[in-house]
């Protein structure tokens, strides 16, 4: 598993990999065995070389246990994803992860960034659940220096509305490859009541402009296990969108690897299907019941789910063409459309801003429904 040009050396405290060090000239320490708080100090008092900090604490018991982690167990199939699940997500992580530390930016509950673990503090160098306070630019910051610094793997959580904010230091994080992982929840007009200053509209598109940063927009609690295995498991930094609203679970998303193609088909459509529709996040739900109302008028349908834009263009023509199957294509998401003619013939979004009634209205006044999706894939068709 680990390259063989150094001897490596497992320590089990700071103590021990200091005189490991002095004793063997040309070892490395493999530091996954130590404490968070004993990495960062290990990290401080020795040369970086000498130190393997791309071997992240807990990373291997993730590559080893597969795309479902620790957290398969604590994913609640056929139920709705609310947000207890999304801080079950977390804390199983904590688990399977002792470099994870990072929290919310006062949000902590609200965005599925709760460890359960102690608070860092002066008092409490060793905590990973960190307090930012509402101060979104000033955590992206934080995220970015301990990402470089090495040794760890950061993370924090606001409304994705509020990665405006956060923007300047996302940007560095891309530009400077700072493994760090933003996760924005409340991703829609589904916010609701808070109306349009709380409703992102253009945010998924503008991040998903940013060089470097890994955008995925799962769909429910299987591909958002899966999201965070990327995550982990990949260089560079990483935005998870997450939603506020209850989601189901849906049928055919747990297939490993799924998130990490980029896009997959969720339903075929039969051997010839005549419309596939394209769907991120909450919106894939919408697609799949679009679909069924297209098949009942004699129009076979096939939905594909895309949590990850560019790593599905980042694959060939042809395989692209098996997925999108060759077919007039409707992409479905509840943002701005423009970024989505890469993929699609026509796009059923929001090119506007929200407004402030039930989230379930709002999406539907905005046309983020399966009847006003089959209205638009009918058209398309000519029909």
């Amino acid at each position: 598993m680990y390259p063989r040009e150094f001897e490596y050396i497992v320590p089990a405290s700071l103590d021990e990999a200091l005189a490991a060090l002095a004793e063997n000239e040309g070892a490395k320490v493999l530091a996954g065995g130590m404490s968070l708080i004993n990495l960062m100090k290990l990290r401080l008092f020795s040369p970086p070389a000498l130190i393997d900090i791309g071997r992240i604490p807990g990373l291997d018991a993730i590559e080893d246990r597969g795309d479902h982690l620790a957290i398969g167990a604590l994913v609640r199939h056929g139920q709705t994803a609310a947000d207890p699940l999304i801080n079950q997500h977390a804390k199983a992580l904590a688990q399977a992860v002792p470099g994870l530390i990072g929290g919310g930016a006062d949000l902590t509950g609200n965005t599925g960034t709760d460890l359960g673990d102690t608070a860092a503090s002066p008092q409490n160098p060793g905590g990973r659940q960190i307090y930012f306070g509402v101060r979104e630019h000033a955590m992206g910051a934080a995220m970015v220096g301990m990402a470089l610094h090495g040794g760890t793997i950061p993370f924090g959580g606001t409304f994705l509305v509020f990665s405006d904010y956060m923007r300047p230091a996302i940007r560095l994080a891309a530009l400077s490859g700072a493994k760090a992982i933003f996760v924005f929840s409340h991703d829609s007009v589904g916010v609701g009541e808070d109306g349009p200053t709380h409703q992102p509209v253009e945010q998924i598109e503008a991040l998903r402009l940013i060089p470097g940063l890994r955008v995925l927009r799962p769909a429910d609690a299987n591909e958002t296990v899966q999201s965070w295995q990327v995550a982990i498991s990949g260089e560079g930094p990483v935005a998870l969108i997450l939603s506020r609203q209850n989601l189901e679970t849906l049928a055919g998303t747990a297939t490993p690897g799924s998130v990490a193609s980029g896009g997959y088909v969720l339903v075929s459509g039969g051997a010839s299907p005549e419309v596939t529709l394209i769907g991120t996040g909450s919106e894939v739900a919408v697609c799949r019941d679009a679909a069924e109302l297209l098949a009942a008028s004699g129009t076979p349908t096939r939905v594909v789910s895309m949590p990850d834009t560019d790593a599905f263009a980042a694959r060939d023509a042809a395989d692209q063409a098996s997925v999108l199957g060759g077919c007039p294509v409707v992409a479905v998401e509840a943002g701005v459309t423009n970024g989505w003619y890469r993929f699609a013939d026509d796009a059923v979004g929001i090119d506007r801003f929200g407004a402030s009634a039930p989230g379930d209205t709002v999406m539907a006044e905005l046309g983020i429904t399966a009847a006003h999706v089959a209205e638009r894939a009918k058209a398309l068709l000519g029909r």
